[in-house]
């Protein structure tokens, strides 16, 4: 038995979650967000997946865009954060890249670059997220300067949402207001992330670009009801020692798990080697044969320890399920103080993807 730790990605679960995402914005454009591997998914697997059904993709940078006109996919593909440097201008229009343009020295970068096929850009404008883009009042003049110059094609806008995932936070609507002041008929633009997809109607404009609810991950502390996900990535390893160890016996490095019976305990073929996070507490909940086991002491590179009290005849070879249906991405995070986005993403090459169609249910 090799070691294995695995993460099955289920397409017909991210089909389902891109017809929610189609559902809930039904006159607006799409623009899958398959950034850090498609949020450690896989990008080119899940990039054709989705092919057939959206407008355009979006990545960080030239090394997440290239690999998908290499693949054949002539989508729209919009770089978020734009050109690093002057230099990766000419792959820009070379490959039909749309920019994001938010600093000054972009445009000025354009303004000198020597290219024969212009490049669509998409203005970013700081409405409250203090991140990239121009401020409210300096976003005209930059969409004049733009306009200007003959390298730039169409020029959309784009803004990004701080607080859309508290739907009683007044900071989305503000937002809003002002974006809609800057923007003048026909210039398209976009705002909507996932939250905004899923629960700010007001958001959805010309473009929405969806992306951990793709995945199957709620961007809100409770789901919204009226659009159920599907998880898409089960993360699963398997039982590689099962033994009995006496009460005050401890477990893992430092010994923060102290057996307070002798009890059974299991390790686990994965760890923060694979992407696991090393900071799980104890009681971070794992299934295994049906039934609900908790991790126990610190997560080492390549292993985990699970307390198997209350498992039914546990053996070497069990499968063992980190996330996925249960439990989710999104209760693992809670236990672990993060988000699941960062659990997805931080996955390592060495745990093997996977790619089923079919339902998340059953063993593997």
């Amino acid at each position: 038995m090799s070691r294995h730790a695995r993460a099955t990605i289920h397409l017909d679960a991210l089909r389902h979650n891109l017809a929610v995402a189609r559902g809930c914005a039904p006159q607006s454009n799409l623009m899958a967000v398959l950034k850090a591997n498609a949020y450690g998914h896989g990008l080119l697997p899940v990039a054709h997946t989705l092919a057939d059904d959206v407008e355009a993709f979006a990545v960080s940078c030239l090394e997440e865009a290239l690999p998908l006109r290499e693949a054949g996919l002539n989508h729209r593909v919009v770089l978020l954060e734009g050109f690093f440097e002057a230099d990766e201008i000419p792959v820009f229009a070379a490959r039909r890249l749309d920019a994001v343009i938010h600093q000054p020295w972009q445009i000025q970068a354009l303004a000198e670059a020597d290219i024969k096929d212009p490049i669509d850009c998409w203005l970013k404008v700081d409405t409250g997220m203090g991140r990239l883009g121009f401020l409210p009042d300096e976003a005209s003049a930059a969409a004049e300067q733009l306009a200007a110059l003959k390298c730039v094609g169409q020029i959309r806008w784009m803004t990004h949402l701080a607080e859309a995932d508290e739907p009683e936070s007044p900071s989305t609507a503000q937002q809003m207001a002002k974006f809609g002041e800057l923007i003048a008929a026909p210039a398209q633009s976009t705002a909507a992330n996932s939250a905004g997809t899923l629960h700010w109607r007001e958001t959805h404009a010309d473009w929405v670009r969806p992306g951990i609810m793709l995945f199957g991950a709620s961007p809100f502390a409770v789901p919204e009801p009226h659009a159920p996900l599907q998880p898409v990535m089960r993360l699963e390893a398997r039982l590689i020692s099962v033994k009995q160890l006496p009460k005050g016996h401890g477990v893992g490095y430092g010994g923060r798990f102290v057996c307070p019976e002798e009890m059974p305990v299991g390790i686990v073929s994965i760890g923060y080697g694979d992407g696991y996070p090393r900071h799980a507490p104890d009681g971070t909940p794992v299934q295994i044969n049906g039934h609900t086991a908790s991790l126990i002491g610190k997560v080492s590179m390549d292993m985990i320890a699970i307390d198997l009290r209350g498992i039914p005849q546990p053996a070497v070879g069990d499968l063992v399920i980190l996330w996925g249906d249960q439990p989710s991405a999104n209760v693992i995070a809670d236990h672990c103080g993060t988000i699941s986005y960062e659990l997805f993403c931080r996955l390592t090459p060495r745990v093997q993807r996977v790619y089923r169609n079919g339902a998340m249910h059953g063993q593997s």
